[in-house]
């Protein structure tokens, strides 16, 4: 086979060389240590948390070694692609603090080592196709679906490996002439990959999270280009990643199946391969077993729930962090007021084993973070995510700033403060109770106490309750209270002789607390209620007789 005309006769059209291109995106001018790293999303409109994931894997090896992060589009497959899915992805990873020193933007790209979506590269690609038929190592395939399939069916038949290699490569020594005329009639074909795998035989991966790795050797003539002259994802990542100079390919465990097929393809061209990092999966737990978070199951996976549930990013980050270094928590306790991006992430403190995704420990961190955050930047905050998310809310609660601001910093000073505040969805409904338009009772009163006692506990409330009282003389009417209607004003004398009393002095506050705030949980009642005003306190007391 004369190979240098078989790829004129498929690639009429290439005018550049590979030389050319290597002039073109030349190896860049970085530290020796330096790191070139990238994430690759399809645009498909879901950008999910394991993009976040490995993108701050690939931002922090990129950024802590003064590298490149980029970011390319991985958009070979159009059947999948939704309008608007750029600005998707940009608008979700720049809320999370993504930020990229190259590649595509909403208006274009930016960088010299684009076009950095893949459409836009096919003449690249079809020129490193064609040095892939002059060495002998490409070749067209006609065969149709239909003929695939019945190729399956009878390895299926004959209990053999699925796939296209060995005696089942029909198209793989077809000679000039009839591809030739084949083409000339106009009939379709895909480029496939001539492989000298064995299948017996091994390839080792260094990967820079697993350790060394024996993989079973690629033996498939796999697809470099579809019938349209588009690459496959195998192909196409592997000629971008070269000539885009990338050092750290940081992709998930579910591609190390397909690894062999890219290390193949980088020794075949004589190129550098990068350093593969396969991150661990995000797992759940359900039912004690561990799964992989899904798209259709679990509504946490799409960043969008974050940012619809109004989660800071900070927290995001600082909670993949403990998940992604082991270490990380040991340097927040010694650093507690250092900027998380200060953390020297490493890969060597990554696990390789499927990762717990934990919301309660998310929350935890949030709870942490909030406790910490002025009072000025929680309300710009809260207010910017109710305008989108909440607009009646967003209405309410900017219509008195120096209002809401106090109830923000109910109980958040001294040693011990209160950790109400989590995301910005929880906040606003904590924090309803605080106006009249969203004030509603939550909780039932203590089982001590029926409705008659509880509108003889408001009586006397209103008729003692004195806003020029301080929190001591405040809390002794409350024990006058609970001591002439039977309750025990210290709680483990009804402990200890529950038949003596109707309840204890926790049942008449909580009765309080529940006619006043809604709920059995609230900060504390009389720093509430000072912020809440006599008027305002009375007349839930007195809605709360009424109902």
């Amino acid at each position: 086979m004369d190979y240098q005309k078989l790829a004129d006769l498929l690639f009429p059209d290439v005018k550049l060389s590979p030389a050319d291109y290597e002039q073109i995106y030349p190896a860049r001018q970085l530290a020796a240590n330096a790191k070139v790293t990238r994430i690759g999303p399809s645009p498909t409109g879901f950008i999910h948390l394991g993009n976040l994931y490995n993108a701050i894997i690939g931002e922090r090896l990129a950024h802590q070694s003064n590298g490149i992060f980029y970011l390319r589009i991985e958009d070979t497959d159009s059947k999948r692609e939704v309008a608007g899915a750029v600005e998707i992805i940009l608008s979700a990873l720049g809320f999370f603090g993504i930020h990229f020193d190259e590649g595509a933007t909403i208006n274009g790209d930016c960088g010299k080592y684009g076009p950095y979506r893949q459409r836009q590269r096919k003449e690249i690609y079809h020129c490193f196709a064609k040095q892939l038929v002059e060495m002998g190592k490409a070749y067209p395939c006609f065969c149709s679906e239909e003929e695939l399939e019945q190729m399956r069916e009878q390895q299926i038949a004959k209990q053999v490996n699925f796939g296209y290699y060995g005696e089942w490569a029909r198209d793989r020594n077809n000679d000039y002439q009839e591809i030739a005329e084949r083409i000339a009639e106009g009939e379709s074909y895909v480029l496939r990959f001539r492989s000298d795998g064995d299948i017996d035989n091994t390839v080792i991966l260094d990967d820079a999270i697993r350790g060394e790795l024996q993989l079973q050797e690629n033996y498939q003539d796999f697809v470099l280009l579809k019938s349209d002259g588009i690459p496959t994802y195998h192909f196409a990542h592997v000629v971008d990643d070269h000539l885009m100079r990338s050092t750290h390919v940081i992709r998930s465990e579910e591609w190390l199946a397909t690894a062999p097929i890219h290390l193949q393809l980088f020794d075949t061209f004589g190129w550098q391969r990068p350093i593969y990092c396969h991150t661990a999966q995000l797992m759940k737990l359900e039912d004690g077993n561990r799964r992989k978070l899904s798209k259709r199951k679990d509504p946490e996976l799409a960043l969008e729930y974050y940012c619809s549930e109004g989660y800071l990013p900070e927290a995001i980050w600082e909670y993949l962090l403990t998940v992604l270094n082991s270490n990380f928590e040991e340097w927040r306790l010694t650093n507690p007021n250092e900027p998380y991006l200060n953390f020297p992430f490493t890969i060597e403190k990554m696990s390789n084993s499927g990762t717990l995704f934990d919301l309660d420990k998310l929350q935890n961190i949030s709870k942490e973070i909030l406790v910490r955050t002025p009072a000025e930047e929680i309300y710009q905050q809260l207010e910017s995510w109710a305008s989108k998310y909440d607009p009646r809310f967003a209405a309410i609660f900017s219509a008195d700033k120096d209002y809401s601001l106090r109830i923000i910093d109910v109980n958040r000073s001294g040693d011990r403060p209160r950790k109400d505040l989590v995301y910005w969805k929880q906040t606003v409904q904590f924090l309803s109770f605080y106006f009249d338009e969203l004030f509603t009772i939550e909780d039932a009163y203590p089982e001590n106490v029926d409705e008659d006692m509880a509108s003889e506990i408001f009586k006397r409330y209103l008729e003692t309750l004195n806003f020029n009282d301080d929190q001591e003389q405040w809390f002794n009417k409350v024990r006058e209270i609970t001591e002439t209607l039977g309750f025990a004003v210290q709680p483990k004398k009804y402990r200890k002789n529950p038949e003596l009393y109707r309840g204890s002095i926790v049942d008449v506050s909580n009765t309080i607390r529940i006619a006043i705030t809604g709920r059995l949980n609230s900060p504390d009642l009389w720093e509430i209620s000072k912020i809440l005003g006599e008027q305002r306190v009375r007349n839930h007391i007195q809605a709360a007789m009424n109902k």
